[in-house]
């Protein structure tokens, strides 16, 4: 039996006078309250406290991942990231992704005076001080972005991870328009919206799936618990979707729909055919110019080398890299860019982080330094980070380029 009731509750704020959207729904014999948060409104950190404070609840669930949640609880936590394992199990592009969103909220937090996650913290600390179960139920945010990765064609990947670096480094004050959308909707789609071409190809693993993912969370904690009320802080952006969900019970059952919403959707398969088959090409181009002539096989590894490795120590060098860095990037490129299980920004930033590590003070200032472009390049740990990134991007770059240039020669030798 599921009933829903639907709330508009005035806030006791005098800065501001909307009304926070707050609906139960009554799922077996737990009754869940969704409230929904305003991205930059004080108040609704003050809502979130009042709630808590009336005793209602047995357990408070927040839009948080183990991820996000431990940032907040523990500021100092990336201090301990080991960035060498981070690049070697290739999640370097996750984390950048990761730290420029963080910097888009940090943009929003100061033009309105308010801290990143107010409403999260308080409902962390108030929960933890009334003696309530703290639920994590938002899917780890490095699952969202590999998901929205995956989503979207392979065309715009780039154009998508280079506009979100675009997006948070802006100086733009945010408009009146976006102020309304940040109110109403999730911090992510509102960051991601700004450069997305089609916002379809995002609404899914980023408003949808996790409207499912947290409505089986809440389902699976009411049932493996026996909580009777539990108190969700979501972003107003979902609280209809999750709303329905719930009302509706589509979700089924709950584990099975976490499972699926937690798997990374396998890439097309022809598209991991295409490293080996360029390589493929390079060599056998290697193979018919020594069999034309020796000159012209050594002019085409000539071009192999000073194009490749050329192009991703410029790569390098934009990020500032260490010179022995960028000598690295023009030596390993070439060799790695025949093979397609190691990538040339993997050996450079590696380099790099062994030749200057970042210091503590490093991690501790990734919120802010991250907010400016400059910020990027000074601190060392979103350098090493822009040092793969460059790195990767100039060879992926030089292969292409000398590979014509080394058929080029073919067709006119």
């Amino acid at each position: 039996m599921v009933k829903l009731e639907e709330q508009r509750i005035e806030l006791p704020s005098k800065q501001d006078t909307q009304t926070e959207p707050l609906r139960t729904v009554k799922v077996n014999n737990c009754n869940i309250t969704l409230l929904g948060t305003a991205h930059v409104s004080k108040a609704s950190a003050d809502k979130v406290q009042e709630l808590i404070a009336t005793e209602k609840y047995d357990a408070v669930a927040v839009e948080l991942c183990p991820s996000r949640h431990k940032v907040i609880v523990n500021p100092d936590s990336m201090a301990k990231m080991d960035l060498f394992q981070v690049i070697k199990n290739g999640q370097a592009s996750m984390v950048a992704a990761s730290l420029a969103l963080g910097a888009f909220q940090q943009r929003m937090a100061e033009q309105f005076d308010i801290e990143p996650g107010a409403e999260m913290r308080v409902a962390i600390k108030d929960a933890q001080a009334a003696q309530l179960p703290v639920l994590l139920i938002d899917r780890e945010i490095g699952t969202t972005l590999k998901r929205i990765y995956r989503n979207v064609p392979w065309w715009k990947r780039f154009s998508l991870f280079a506009g979100l670096i675009a997006s948070v480094i802006s100086k733009e004050k945010f408009s009146t328009a976006e102020i309304e959308k940040l109110k109403e909707g999730d911090v992510l789609e509102s960051t991601f919206s700004q450069f997305a071409e089609n916002e379809k190809d995002l609404f899914r693993p980023l408003i949808s799936e996790r409207d499912e993912y947290m409505s089986a969370r809440l389902i699976k904690e009411c049932k493996e618990n026996n909580y009777q009320h539990i108190l969700a802080v979501i972003g107003a952006g979902h609280l209809n979707g999750m709303a329905q969900q719930l009302e509706t019970q589509d979700i089924g059952d709950p584990d099975k729909k976490i499972a699926q919403l937690d798997a990374i959707p396998e890439s097309s398969q022809w598209l991991k055919f295409i490293p080996w088959i360029i390589v493929a090409l390079i060599l056998t181009g290697f193979a018919i110019g020594f069999m034309r002539s020796p000159e012209i096989g050594a002019a085409m590894i000539v071009d192999w080398v000073l194009i490749n490795g050329g192009l991703s120590a410029i790569g390098a060098a934009i990020a500032f890299a260490h010179p022995l860095t960028i000598l690295t990037a023009f030596l390993a490129a070439p060799l790695t860019s025949l093979n397609p299980t190691i990538g040339a920004g993997m050996v450079v930033a590696a380099v790099e982080t062994y030749l200057r590590k970042p210091k503590v003070s490093d991690f501790h200032r990734l919120r802010t330094d991250t907010t400016s472009l400059s910020g990027w390049w000074n601190n060392q740990v979103t350098r090493i980070l822009l040092i793969f990134i460059l790195s990767t991007l100039g060879s992926a770059i030089g292969t292409y380029v000398a590979g014509f240039r080394i058929f080029e020669r073919l067709s006119s030798g």
